[in-house]
């Protein structure tokens, strides 16, 4: 009767509290996701140059109002500091050194608001280059480079939903941890694009990225940095696909192109 007497409080207590951490670690992704999710729209808009106050190309005002020099600068230190992040803390060692202090379903979430935070870092501090490199004065063909971007952005979303979106963005974690169950490991799959290329969500940021009908000196260093940091990070990604994966995804590999679809 002792034992039970003692027992039943503090089984209680630590239920509750299970319970609270659950619910905190649900909120916690939950809020991820929304800031996420803001970041990427206002990454249309800055991309783009529609609705946002600040965009890759100017500011509410005329520009920037920094030299060039300085302008440069601050775009690559802010650019760096994504990258480094981005890339970091998506690598194998990193997560298994992330699980040791702290619960694995948040593991993805934390990655993803960092990720948003130093995108914001860089929608802040972002110095706007204004000189024009080209400018398409065709109507149609300004159209055209328009609806390109907004093609890449829908090829970039729907990549994501693909495999699996809120997995990907770490809302799947945290609502299984809630519901007291084990994510299961990831699955190798390639469903819809993914038949043709291996990295749809990269092209898809590519095409994002240079399809525009005025290209400024920002923008075109915006887009030639982050294209090439798009294949830092294919090696990276790959490396650790084979590592999880192993010979699934070097089959996969030699049968389907990297970027874009091969003809035969």
């Amino acid at each position: 009767m002792s034992i039970t007497m003692h027992t039943g409080p503090n089984a209680a207590r630590t239920a509750v509290s299970s319970l609270a951490m659950r619910l905190l670690t649900l909120c916690y992704g939950g809020l991820a996701y929304l800031i996420f999710f803001g970041t990427f729209l206002y990454a249309v808009g800055f991309v783009s140059g529609y609705v946002v106050p600040k965009t890759v190309d100017k500011t509410v005002d005329t520009g920037s109002t920094s030299s060039l020099t300085t302008a440069l600068l601050i775009n690559l230190v802010v650019m760096s500091i994504f990258a480094v992040q981005h890339s970091g803390m998506a690598r194998q060692g990193f997560k298994r050194l992330f699980t040791r202090f702290a619960s694995p379903a948040i593991e993805r979430s934390t990655y993803v608001l960092l990720a948003s935070l130093t995108l914001i870092l860089l929608y802040w501090q972002w110095q706007p280059m204004p000189a024009v490199v080209w400018n398409i004065e065709n109507p149609a063909l300004a159209g055209l480079a328009t609806a390109g971007g907004f093609l890449g952005w829908l090829i970039v979303l729907y990549s994501t939903f693909l495999i699996s979106h809120f997995e990907l963005f770490g809302l799947t974690q945290v609502v299984t941890h809630f519901a007291g169950r084990v994510a299961e490991p990831m699955k190798f799959k390639t469903p819809g694009l993914y038949r043709l290329i291996r990295h749809p969500i990269y092209l898809g940021f590519i095409i994002a990225f240079w399809s525009t009908p005025t290209m400024t000196l920002g923008h075109l260093l915006f887009a030639a940095v982050t294209t090439a940091y798009i294949f830092v990070g294919i090696y990276l990604e790959e490396r650790d696909l084979v590592a999880l994966f192993g010979s699934e995804y070097r089959r996969y590999r030699e049968k389907v192109a990297m970027l874009v679809p091969r003809l035969f």
